[in-house]
């Protein structure tokens, strides 16, 4: 066997292991629903930007309206997803992520 049929046995291994499904059922299970999130949000944002110019361009106070509003809301939850996430992936991911990754390493050496 050569080292790169024996490395590729490897990989095989671990991406059927138990330990690795489960990393992965934990990654989506936490990115497909944030995604879905975010993008109705980015959506609801365009359809009203597009279609309900009237409530948009309602002034809170001085020349701020709820459109400015709402695209600086969409920065915020931007930058509140990937904190979230990177929580989520030390505390969650990462763990599972290193012992695969040190399992590897061993067999391949």
């Amino acid at each position: 066997m050569t080292t790169q049929e024996h490395d590729a046995s490897v990989y095989e291994q671990v991406q059927e292991s138990s330990e690795f499904q489960d990393l992965k059922r934990r990654f989506r299970r936490w990115t497909f629903p944030m995604t879905v999130a975010f993008l109705v949000w980015y959506l609801l944002y365009v359809v009203l930007s597009g279609w309900a110019r009237d409530f948009m361009g309602i002034k809170l106070f001085g020349e701020i309206n709820v459109g400015l509003i709402f695209g600086l809301l969409q920065f915020v939850s931007t930058f509140l997803i990937a904190w979230a996430y990177s929580r989520h992936a030390e505390k969650q991911l990462d763990p599972i992520a290193d012992k695969l990754r040190h399992e590897v390493e061993e067999k391949t050496q």
